[in-house]
Order: structure tokens, then C-alpha cells, then sequence
């Protein structure tokens, strides 16, 4: 024990220099710990650490749209809430997450949409619509007009909750994605013209940033309308989405299983074990079957104007997704008609850069060919200065005849070059 508290006076004033201010003795007090249901957390040596979240556990900030008082409040609901709520896989409240990029995404699940569509990521039920909240102008928009239209609507509309929802999703990610189009349409059509009249570095780098941006947009937009197509396509995940006949035939199910359940109880607590079974009771039995039949029967009937109500209501949801199908393919229009006139611009600026490299070209053959033709001189005034005696020098006014003839040599070589290159059209003058 001895040995041990020498070890203990031995090692306290180390730690004391070491961390003076993790240590509590008796003269010091102690550190403030986290308060019970805060969101700290006890490391394994014991320390709290207020305010640090345990990861997946906080909540998010949601904008909650009723259908039927067409209120609209702010709720702060955490993830696990929300997937009880929504009864909702965490893989699609990830496509949610504001913290991830994700591609537009449209999916229906058993007792929600999830709605993935730019900066509108919301989750839609047969009773409300739960919107990220965020800052952004559009999403604001977006809770206003939904409020709006669920105030304003008209007797003879009988478009479900869920379907008014998602076309507001829908025309609010067509209308963005559009005036982002028509915005860079303006931008990008006197930035071509202006290119196309003077080639520099500037303008050669800032049609590049636009065709980058041009390049984005279009797989935005590419990713959109495919979603709309794949949905289109499939009557399955339309019909899906019919929140409010899933949420009736569930609610029109449960009673009907409680109605027959009172039937047979009745049956059961008006027949007694120990008396006997008398020919003149058969007829209230007989009219208590005819009721649990004539209840099956109304079920099956129920069932199959539910069926036909689906097939309609798939065909007005069809509806609705071919018209904004038309308003994002004709934005994709427009963005394909850009990018072939960004290309066109490329080529005719490549024709001219070409036309000015052939002209180069040209120039440095009409150079060669003059230093030819000096060469010629240099090599006759060469011959001509050499000290050796030849019978060419002898001859009265040599020089000057050899002279003339390299002249008309020279001469010859060099309009024989133009005109090979100007009627043979090898390279334009």
C-alpha cells in the first residue's frame, strides 16, 4: 500500500502539468457536466462534451401542409420519427438529405411519395405534404401556392390531395429548370455572336463556362424527363401513387372485418351450448348468413369500382404527367438547339483559325521560294569570285549574261510556284 501511494504522489504532479485543467481535486472543482437529455456525450475516459449530436440523431426542420384545413405549420421532426410516420425506408429519406446531391427522383411507396425534384424534396401523404424547409425562394413558393389552391378549389375538381401535390412539384421543377434555360439563352446568344466576330482568350473562356454550365443543365433536364417517362410508362408505380383509394380501401377493410366480427359474436352470444337447436330458430340463423353474405358480396363490389375509380384516376395521373412530359421535353429543346449552335460556332471558328493557318502556310512558301531564288544570285557571284582562271571568264561580259539567265531562271521558278498554287487550288491567294 505504501509502494502504491508513493506511485500515486509520484504520478498526480505529471498529470497535474500535463492537463492542469481535465483534473479535479479537492481544492478545484469539479467540470460541468452535460445536462440529462442534452445532446452530449460521454467519451470512454469519462469526459462530457456538451452540445455534440450523436450522429443520425438530430432533427430536421419540416414545413407540414394539411389537406384538409390547408394549414400550414413548421414541425421539427428527426429521422426516426419520420420514418414511423411516413412508414418509410431510411434509403428514401437519404434522397432527402439537403447534405448529398442526388439526381430528380419520383417514388411511391405504400403510404407516401417521395419527391426529389431540384429544390423540391418533399414527402407527400393521402392526409399532407411534409416539405424540407430551407431558405430558398422556391420552396417558399411552393408551401404558398399549395395553400393557396387547396383554399381556392373548385366543386367539380376531384383531383386527390396527392396528385394536386405532386403537379405542383412537378410544375414548380419545370418552371425553374426553364427560366435557368431561358436565362442562359440570353447569355449564351450574344456571347456566340460576339465570338464569332472577334476570336480571343476571354471570349474563347467564357464560352467554355457556358458550354459547362450548358452541359450541367442538360442532364438536369435529361434526368427530369426520363423520371416522367419511366412513370408514364409503368401503370404499376402510378398506381402506387393513388395514396387516397389505397387509404379507403384500408379504412372500408378494417370496418368491414369489425362488422363481421359483430355479426358472428352476436351469433355466438345468441346460441346457447346447452339448448338444443330448434327447426323454428333456423330462420334467424338463415337471415344471419344472408347478411354475411350480402356483406362479402358489397366487399367484392366495393373492390371492383375501387378497380375501375384506379384505372380512371391512372389515366388522369397519366394525363398530367404527359403535359409537364411536353413543357420539360420542349426545354430540353431548347437546350439541344444551344448546344448544336455552340457547335456550329466551334466549327465556323475552326474553318477560320484553319483558313488563317493555310494563309501562313502560304506566306512562308512565298518566302522559301524568294530565299531561292536570291540563293541562285549568291551562288553565281560565288563562282564568279573564286581565284581560279576557267575559259568562262575570258568571254566578253560573262558575268552579266550569266547574271541575266539566273534572273530569267529565277524569275521562271517563282511564277511557275503561283501559278501552280493559284489555278491548281491547292491553297487560296
Amino acid at each position: 500500500m505504501a509502494a502504491a501511494g508513493a506511485g500515486d504522489t509520484v504520478k498526480q504532479p505529471l498529470l497535474h502539468r500535463a492537463y492542469p485543467s481535465h483534473v479535479a481535486s479537492a481544492s478545484s472543482p469539479a467540470l460541468p457536466s452535460a445536462p440529462p437529455g442534452s445532446a452530449g456525450r460521454r467519451f470512454p475516459g469519462g469526459l462530457d462534451v456538451p452540445n455534440l449530436k450523436k450522429r443520425g440523431g438530430g432533427t430536421r426542420s419540416w414545413i407540414r401542409v394539411e389537406a384538409a384545413t390547408a394549414s400550414v405549420q413548421t414541425l421539427e421532426i428527426d429521422k426516426a420519427t419520420m420514418m414511423r410516420r411516413c412508414e418509410l425506408p431510411a434509403r428514401d429519406l437519404r434522397l432527402l438529405d439537403p447534405l448529398f446531391v442526388y439526381p430528380s427522383t419520383v417514388l411511391g411507396r405504400e403510404r407516401a411519395i417521395v419527391v426529389n425534384l431540384e429544390q423540391i424534396r418533399c414527402v407527400i401523404t393521402a392526409d399532407e405534404v411534409l416539405l424540407l424547409n430551407s431558405l430558398d425562394s422556391y420552396v417558399l413558393q411552393y408551401a404558398a401556392e399549395l395553400q393557396r389552391r387547396l383554399l381556392q378549389r373548385a366543386e367539380g375538381d376531384e383531383l386527390p390531395f396527392e396528385f394536386r401535390a405532386l403537379e405542383l412539384a412537378l410544375e414548380a421543377a419545370c418552371s425553374f429548370l426553364d427560366a435557368q434555360a431561358a436565362e442562359l439563352e440570353i447569355e449564351a446568344y450574344p456571347l456566340l455572336d460576339e465570338l464569332t466576330s472577334k476570336i480571343s482568350t476571354l471570349n474563347l473562356e467564357r464560352a467554355r463556362r457556358l458550354k459547362s454550365r450548358l452541359v450541367a443543365l442538360t442532364r438536369r433536364v435529361q434526368k427530369v424527363r426520363d423520371e416522367i417517362e419511366q412513370l408514364m410508362d409503368d401503370d404499376g408505380d402510378m398506381a402506387e401513387m393513388y395514396l387516397t383509394e389505397k387509404k379507403m380501401r384500408m379504412e372500408s377493410s378494417v370496418f368491414g372485418d369489425q362488422s363481421l366480427l359483430g355479426y358472428n359474436s352476436a351469433g355466438a352470444a345468441g346460441t346457447s351450448v346447452s339448448a338444443p337447436v330448434s327447426p323454428v330458430s333456423s330462420p334467424t340463423e338463415s337471415r344471419k348468413l344472408e347478411k354475411a353474405f350480402s356483406l362479402c358480396r358489397s366487399r367484392h363490389d366495393s373492390v371492383k369500382s375501387s378497380d375501375n375509380t384506379m384505372t380512371e384516376h391512372i389515366q388522369e395521373l397519366e394525363m398530367l404527367l404527359e403535359a409537364y412530359f411536353v413543357v420539360i421535353d420542349s426545354t430540353l429543346n431548347k437546350l439541344t438547339s444551344l448546344k448544336e449552335y455552340i457547335d456550329d460556332t466551334e466549327d465556323f471558328i475552326n474553318i477560320q483559325l484553319d483558313n488563317v493557318r493555310n494563309q501562313l502556310i502560304q506566306f512562308e512558301l512565298l518566302l522559301t521560294t524568294a530565299t531561292f531564288v536570291v540563293a541562285i544570285f549568291g551562288v553565281v557571284a560565288g563562282i564568279f569570285g573564286m581565284n581560279f582562271e576557267t575559259t568562262v571568264f575570258q568571254i566578253e561580259n560573262a558575268f552579266q549574261w550569266v547574271l541575266v539567265i539566273t534572273g530569267v531562271v529565277g524569275a521562271f521558278i517563282f511564277c511557275s510556284f503561283l501559278w501552280f498554287f493559284k489555278y491548281k487550288r491547292l491553297m487560296p491567294l
